[in-house]
């Protein structure tokens, strides 16, 4: 079966923000900082500078089902450049209403809720918003009948 694992970028906060997120779903994190990486003849680059050796290389938080939440951060040195929007959102299905309370009430702590949770027309159990991160989330229990 597709998986579809979302990835994340951010400005030199993917510590903290992983941090928050395994105080929301659990979990262990498994990170590699930018420090770890070898020298690469092959690509030469700028140097990266002191304060980007402990940003994140990567950083990923298994979840329910087998599914993970991946992120890195970006490096000005390398001419990264993070643009933060509202075009990507990660949408979270979860087991109960009481577990899409307490991922919403987790996540948005901190943030911008733009949709309550609320029982809405199309029969879903569904909230929205922007985390303390810039990250949007959708919350979204599936009644059964």
């Amino acid at each position: 079966m597709l998986q579809v694992n979302p990835y994340l970028n951010f400005d030199g906060n993917a510590n903290e923000a992983f941090d928050f997120y395994q105080s929301v779903f659990g979990g262990e994190l498994s990170k590699h900082y930018m420090s770890e990486i070898p020298p690469m003849p092959e690509m030469p680059s700028a140097p990266i500078s002191e304060e980007e050796k402990g940003y994140l290389m990567h950083v990923s938080l298994p979840l329910k089902n087998g599914q993970t939440l991946m992120a890195s951060d970006c490096l000005k040195s390398q001419c990264h450049q993070l643009t933060k929007g509202n075009s990507n959102y990660i949408s979270i299905a979860p087991e109960s209403r009481e577990e899409a309370d307490q991922l919403f009430n987790g996540l948005s702590a901190g943030g911008t809720v733009e949709m309550p949770m609320a029982d809405m027309f199309w029969g879903d159990y569904f909230g929205s918003f922007k985390d303390k991160f810039g990250v949007y989330w959708m919350i979204n229990f599936a009644n059964k009948q």
